[in-house]
Parts: C-alpha cells; sequence; structure tokens
C-alpha cells in the first residue's frame, strides 16, 4: 500500500480514538467519520508498516447504523467523533472497548469480565448535556473573531455560533459574546506567534440551578475595556452569576493557568448534586454530565449498602462530588486530593451542607496512605479510586496492597489505565473483580466511564 492509493473497504468496528476500522488483507486502515458497517472508498493519508490513516473519498452503501448527524460540521469539527452512529451502536462499541482492554491489557479472561459485567447504562439526552465547554479564541484575516473547536488533528478552529452538545441556554451566549468581544476591539492570541490577549472562551452552568460561570483566559490581566462590559454582560444575562478572567502566560497547550480573577459577580456557581449543594469555580473539575454522574454515584450507593458504621477512604477526592454525599451513609469519610484548591472547595462545600464526619488531606496519594494522622481513624473499610486519566501511581498501588481494605471501587474514564491497574490489584486474586458497571458520561465521542467493584480475597 501506497500514500494516496485509493482503497475499497467495509468499515469493521470503530476504535478508542473514534475512528472507523476497516481491514485490507493484513492492512488495517484508520478511518475518520465512518460507521462499522459502511462501504467505502478511501485515500490512504499516512502508511506504516502494517497499518495506515485514510480520509473518505465516497460511501458506497451506507451502513445500517449510519445516521444524520444534529451538527452541521460534524464531519470537520474536532470536539464529536461519533455523530453519524447510531447512538446504540455507540453503547455497544464502548462496552466493547472496556471489555478489550481488560482483556487484553489487563489479563482478565472474557468468560469473568462477562460474569461481572453489567448493561451500560445509556443517557436519556444525547445531546445538550456538556455543563462546561472551552472555546479556543481565533481573529481571521477579515478581523472576524471565531470560537469553536478545533478541527481533527490540527489547530483550525471550525468556528460555532452554537454546539448541539453543550446545555442549550449556553447557546445564545456563545454567539453573542463572541460577537461583543469583536465590538470591544480586544487582541485575539495567535498561538504560533505567541502574541495578543484572549486566548479561550468558556462556560460553565449548574444543570439544577441554571447558574451560570462565564470565564475568558487571557495571556495578561489588562485587557482594555473588558472590566466594563463584563458588567454589562452580568445585567443583560440574569442566570449569569460571574464573569472571570483566568490568566494563562505560558506557550502551552494547557488552557487554564494558576491564576484567575473575578471581573463581576462572583467567582463560583452553585450546584446540586446528589442532594448537596456545592460551589463550582471556573476551573473546578465537575462531570461534564451532571444526571450521569448522579447515576453513577446511585450505583455505587446500591453496590456498597452502606450501614453507617464503615470508614470510608476517598484517594482522590476533588471537591468532594463523591466524598460528601457518601459520608451522609458511613461513620467517617477521609478524602485525600493532590489539589490545595480544590481541598480547600471541598471544605468549603462540607461546611454549607454541615458534613462533619470528613477529614480532608492535601497530597499525593502515595504518600498519604499512611500517614500517622489518617492511621489513626483505622484501617478503611472501603477505597474509593477516581483518578485521572493517566490512572493510579504505581506506588499508590502498591500501598493500597499493603492497606488491604476490605472493598474497593475504582471509577474510570480511560479503559487501558483501568485495565493495567486492576491487573496489579487482582494479581495472584490478592482483589477479586466482583462486579463492573459503564456509563456514557460523553454521548457523540469515543469516551466511556467504568466503575470497578474489587473485594479482598
Amino acid at each position: 500500500m501506497q500514500q494516496g492509493q485509493i482503497v475499497s473497504l467495509e468499515i469493521s468496528d470503530l476504535a478508542d480514538n473514534g475512528d472507523g476500522v476497516g481491514r485490507d488483507r493484513d492492512f488495517v486502515v484508520f478511518v475518520p467519520n465512518t460507521v462499522p458497517g459502511d462501504r467505502i472508498e478511501a485515500r490512504l493519508l499516512h502508511v506504516k508498516a502494517n497499518l495506515a490513516y485514510a480520509q473518505i473519498e465516497q460511501i458506497i452503501e451506507p451502513s445500517p447504523d449510519r445516521v444524520r448527524p444534529s451538527c452541521i460540521v460534524a464531519d470537520k469539527c474536532g470536539g464529536c467523533q461519533w455523530q453519524a452512529v447510531s447512538y446504540p451502536r455507540q453503547l455497544a462499541a464502548k462496552q466493547n472497548q472496556v471489555i478489550q482492554a481488560l482483556h487484553r491489557i489487563g489479563g482478565f479472561a472474557l468468560e469473568e469480565i462477562a460474569s461481572v459485567m453489567q448493561p451500560i447504562i445509556g443517557a436519556e439526552s444525547t445531546l445538550g448535556y456538556r455543563n462546561k465547554v472551552t472555546y479556543p479564541l481565533e481573529c481571521d484575516r477579515s478581523g472576524k473573531v471565531k470560537a469553536g473547536y478545533y478541527q481533527k488533528g490540527s489547530h483550525k478552529i471550525i468556528n460555532l455560533n452554537q454546539c448541539p452538545v453543550q446545555d442549550n441556554r449556553l447557546d445564545p451566549l456563545l454567539a453573542e459574546i463572541k460577537q461583543d468581544i469583536q465590538a470591544l476591539g480586544c487582541s485575539i492570541y495567535d498561538e504560533q506567534k505567541h502574541t495578543g490577549l484572549l486566548r479561550h472562551l468558556g462556560f460553565r452552568i449548574g444543570r439544577h440551578t441554571g447558574e451560570i460561570l462565564l470565564v475568558l483566559v487571557s495571556k495578561e490581566w489588562d485587557v482594555p475595556g473588558l472590566a466594563a462590559q463584563a458588567k454589562i454582560w452580568l445585567t443583560r444575562y440574569p442566570q449569569l452569576v460571574g464573569i472571570l478572567l483566568n490568566r494563562n502566560r505560558d506557550r502551552t497547550n494547557a488552557i487554564f493557568g494558576k491564576e484567575t480573577r473575578c471581573l463581576a459577580g462572583r467567582d463560583y456557581l452553585e450546584e446540586i448534586f446528589a442532594g448537596v449543594r456545592f460551589q463550582l469555580r471556573a476551573d473546578t473539575f465537575f462531570q461534564v454530565y451532571t444526571e450521569q454522574a448522579e447515576k453513577m454515584l446511585a450505583v455505587i450507593q446500591q453496590e456498597l449498602k452502606l450501614t453507617g458504621t464503615e470508614i470510608l477512604l476517598d484517594a482522590y477526592a476533588g471537591i468532594g462530588a463523591l466524598t460528601l454525599p457518601l459520608a451522609r451513609q458511613v461513620k467517617q469519610a477521609i478524602a485525600l486530593e493532590m489539589q490545595p484548591q480544590a481541598t480547600a472547595q471541598a471544605e468549603v462545600n462540607a461546611a454549607i451542607e454541615q458534613i462533619t464526619n470528613v477529614k480532608f488531606y492535601t497530597g499525593k496519594v502515595e504518600q498519604l496512605l499512611f500517614q500517622p494522622d489518617i492511621q489513626t481513624y483505622g484501617k478503611p473499610d472501603i477505597v474509593l479510586l477516581d483518578p485521572p486519566r493517566k490512572g493510579c501511581h504505581s506506588d499508590a498501588i502498591a500501598n493500597l496492597r499493603d492497606l488491604r481494605p476490605d472493598r474497593l471501587v475504582y471509577v474510570s474514564c480511560n479503559p487501558a489505565t483501568l485495565a493495567r491497574d486492576l491487573k496489579q490489584l487482582c494479581v495472584d486474586r490478592f482483589y477479586c473483580l466482583t462486579n463492573l458497571q459503564m456509563l456514557d458520561f460523553f454521548p457523540q465521542t469515543a469516551h466511556v466511564e467504568s466503575v470497578a467493584f474489587l473485594t479482598a480475597t
């Protein structure tokens, strides 16, 4: 096979990155914007030893699972990969992702996985669900301000005035505030030259409260006219409770810098999650699909069957989104979190709800598990793990094996690192995987959330 060659393929599967997968003899070909069952002609773009990457030239026969995308730029925008894929087929692909990761990376037998796996919990709403969005900004040659997601594999912005996966209450703000930024004459950041000011525009909404935060990310604090404009926005949009400016001076792909200032209103919104009132800031980690996260918490509660006598340790607690609701059902909760700002927010949220049986500690999990102060509470009955995509540090896994709580709950957004960590926890049947539940937190994308329950043997 050669670059530029046209090949005929039938798409048979979906890859973890969202691309369709076709095969030509021993060659595997990855083709974006395809659906299993499509018969296509594709042009090879990059060819390696036994695989290639291609683009669609022509759909010869569409798959029965191919549907009309809800977004007019779905084939260009990199925000969603699967708007052309029927929702049942999306769910099947996500469930298969987890199965294959546990089998190939984790070494679990397919029969063992099947014996503990529950049917994936799909979303009631597959559009309009995102409670947080952040768009890079760009100024084109005509001076027009653009905001949107990058085209897949590039840093070319696909300009958006609305987005079908974000909460639809944010759509008017996206279009109108982009126009206001242009009218204000704000300098827009150029990532190639590292010049200009405004880099990103973001929104966060409380799904249950309707409160909205607006955040702009700038290279510098001094953005002429922005403070006055922020007060206008606060008056114009009754649901808008705060306008924030974050400074990011670094030449980096990271969106947020370390400092944020409030230009108008307050620096947080209030949200009610699983009956607990939370304060959420612009850069707070919080699941993007509130209702699905509440379903996940309900799954955890149902499986644990808490009696009020347990000691629960939440090893990656964040702002306490899982810790605080569960604390109401246990004797003592202990929360570990690496980010001081998140710990401070968690303490505020606990105080608001008068939840007093939680103790918060800041630091790395692998360094905190055997701290004398934590050990005074006794051995935890349950440890909850909800690490970032990179999974748990190997030392944290080793320390958990030494600590050996009776039960572990592992929440993961990355099947590969989940499988890797479960392999280490379950080696020599030290722990036994007893239940596995997948949930769709990210409809129209290839991402999947999993909850694994383990019991000491």
